[in-house]
C-alpha cells in the first residue's frame, strides 16, 4: 500500500508545504519589502518595477529610520527621558548635518525649534572683566 502522503502529478498536489518565508526574511530586513513592491506598483511610478527595486529602497528607508531613532534616542538620554518624543525627534534631525539638509523643508509638529541666542544680543561684558583680560607684560621686557 501506498502512503498516506503520495504527491500528485509532478508534486503538484498534496503532500506537505513548504512554510513560506516573506521577501524581507530572505533580504534580512524589517520593513516590509513586498507592501513597498504593492506601492510602487499602485503608485505608477513606472511602468515596470524591477524585482531589486523594492528591496533596495526598504533596505534605505530602514537605514534611515535606525539613523534618526538612534540620534533621537540620544537626545531623549540627554533630556533624563526614557522615551522619544516629538522635541527628541527634531533635535536629533536639526543638530545632525546631513539629516538636517534632507529634512530641512519638513515641519515636526509640538518639535519645536533649536535653542539659538544671537551673540548681538547677549549683555556686554563690564569693565571689571576687561582689567582681567588684559595681556600680562611679556617676558622679555622683564628681563632687559
Amino acid at each position: 500500500m501506498e502512503s498516506t502522503k503520495t504527491k500528485g502529478f509532478g508534486g503538484r498536489r498534496g503532500g506537505e508545504r513548504k512554510k513560506s518565508v516573506s521577501k524581507s526574511v530572505k533580504a534580512g530586513l524589517q520593513f516590509p519589502v513586498g507592501r513597498i513592491a504593492r506601492f510602487l506598483k499602485k503608485g505608477r511610478y513606472a511602468q515596470r518595477t524591477g524585482i531589486g527595486a523594492p528591496i533596495y529602497l526598504a533596505a534605505v528607508l530602514e537605514y534611515l529610520a535606525a539613523e534618526v531613532l538612534e540620534l533621537a534616542g540620544n537626545a531623549a538620554r540627554d533630556n533624563k527621558k526614557n522615551r522619544i518624543n516629538p522635541r527628541h525627534l527634531l533635535l536629533a534631525v536639526r543638530n545632525d548635518e546631513e539629516l538636517g539638509k534632507l529634512l530641512q523643508g519638513v515641519t515636526i509638529a509640538s518639535g519645536g525649534v533649536l535653542p539659538n541666542i544671537n551673540p548681538i544680543l547677549l549683555p556686554k561684558k563690564h569693565a571689571e572683566s576687561d582689567k582681567t583680560t588684559k595681556q600680562p607684560k611679556s617676558p622679555k621686557k622683564d628681563k632687559a
